[in-house]
C-alpha cells in the first residue's frame, strides 16, 4: 500500500513507523483510523491509509485473520488492484503469475526495442505476454522482485545506468539505440491543472477553527482550515468570507491577508491565499469543525498545506 506512487526510500520510514505501532493485522484492523492517518502523515495519498485500515478489518472478519493468497481473493479486498494482488501472491506466497507495473512495462520495453506506448492497451498486452513468456513458475516473486527493482535503481525512466545492468547484453535498446532512454515512446503528457483558493484562519484566543474533510477524495478525515475556490468573477477576500459562513455558519468583520500556501500533487497543484480573523462574539464549536489549540492540532492528521499555513500564522504544532 505504502508504496504505490511512492519511491522506496520515501516509504520506508512510514513502514516502519506503522509495523511499529500496528505489529499484526488484529492490532491494524482494530485501529482507530484517525491515529493511523496521523502516522500516515506525509506520505501523500492518504486514501490509501484508509483502504489499507478497511483491507485489515476485511481480513479479520471475512478470512478469519489469515491473509487470502489467491490472487482472486485478493482483489477483493479494499484498495488491492491487479498488480498488487500478483505482487502479494508472487512475493508471499509463491504464486507462478506476472506483477506488471510500470517499471516492469519500461524493462520490456528497452530489452524488446518496442517503441510504442504502454498507455496503449495493446501496447501492454504485448509487453506482458513477452514477459510472461520468460517467467519461472518456480521463482516467480524473485523474478517480479527483479523487474521492479532493476526499473527502480538501474532501467532508469530518463538517463539509465546502462553501464551498471546484469542484462545489458541481453537489451535490443541498448544495442540498437544511441539513447535507450528514448524508449518506451510516450505520448505528452497533459499540463497539470493549477487551482487556486482561500482559507481563512479564524482565531479565538489561543485557539483556532479546523474542520474534519468528511466528502470523499484525496484528503478525506484530514483537518484543514475552512476555505474554497471563487466563484466566476468573484474575489478571493469574497470567495474567503463566502466559503467560512457556509461551512462554518460564521461571519466575520475583517480578512487580514497572511500569505499564499502553494503544494503540488500528482496531478495538480494548489495555490491557498490565506487570510486571518478574529472570531465574533458567536462562536460555532460543532462538529466536524472543532476550535483547538496548537497542541491539540499536533494529535489531528493534516494535510501538508495546512501544516504550511500553521506555518506563516506562526502557530506550527510543536514537534
Amino acid at each position: 500500500m505504502l508504496l504505490q506512487q511512492t519511491r522506496v526510500a520515501q516509504a520506508l520510514p512510514y513502514y516502519v513507523r506503522l509495523l511499529a505501532r500496528y505489529p499484526n493485522l488484529r492490532s491494524l484492523a482494530s485501529s482507530d483510523p484517525a491515529e493511523l492517518l496521523k502516522l500516515w502523515q506525509g506520505a501523500g495519498y492518504y486514501a490509501r491509509a484508509s483502504r489499507m485500515h478497511a483491507a485489515a478489518r476485511a481480513i479479520q472478519q471475512k478470512h478469519g485473520g489469515r491473509f487470502p493468497s489467491s490472487v482472486e481473493e485478493l482483489e477483493r479486498l479494499p484498495g488491492v488492484g491487479p498488480y498488487m494482488a500478483r505482487a502479494i501472491a508472487s512475493l508471499a506466497f509463491g504464486a507462478p503469475v506476472l506483477a506488471l507495473e510500470a517499471n516492469g512495462l519500461r524493462v520490456a520495453a528497452r530489452l524488446t526495442g518496442d517503441r510504442a506506448d504502454p498507455a496503449v492497451a495493446k501496447v501492454r498486452e504485448r509487453l506482458a505476454a513477452w514477459l510472461d513468456h520468460e517467467l519461472p513458475p518456480e521463482a516467480a516473486g524473485e523474478y517480479n522482485e527483479a523487474l521492479m527493482e532493476l526499473g527502480e535503481t538501474i532501467c532508469l525512466p530518463r538517463s539509465p545506468l546502462c553501464g551498471e545492468c546484469p542484462i545489458a547484453f541481453a537489451c535490443v535498446a541498448f544495442r540498437t539505440l544511441d539513447d535507450p532512454g528514448s524508449l518506451p515512446q510516450r505520448a505528452p503528457r497533459a499540463s497539470k491543472r493549477h487551482e487556486v483558493a482561500a482559507i481563512v484562519a479564524v482565531r479565538r484566543g489561543a485557539r483556532w477553527l479546523l474542520q474534519k474533510r468528511t466528502e470523499p477524495g484525496l484528503l478525506r478525515g484530514l483537518w484543514e482550515f475552512p476555505g474554497g475556490k471563487p466563484q466566476r468573477g468573484e474575489t478571493l477576500v469574497h470567495a474567503a468570507r463566502r466559503e467560512l459562513a457556509e461551512e462554518t455558519g460564521l461571519r466575520v468583520d475583517r480578512l487580514v491577508p497572511v500569505g499564499v500556501v502553494r503544494h503540488a500533487y500528482s496531478h495538480f497543484s494548489v495555490e491557498l491565499h490565506l487570510f486571518r480573523a478574529q472570531a465574533p462574539a458567536r462562536h460555532l464549536a460543532s462538529y466536524p469543525a472543532r476550535w483547538l489549540t496548537p497542541e491539540e492540532i499536533r494529535k489531528l492528521p493534516l494535510p501538508r498545506a495546512t501544516e504550511k499555513a500553521l506555518s506563516l500564522l506562526g502557530v506550527s504544532p510543536p514537534e
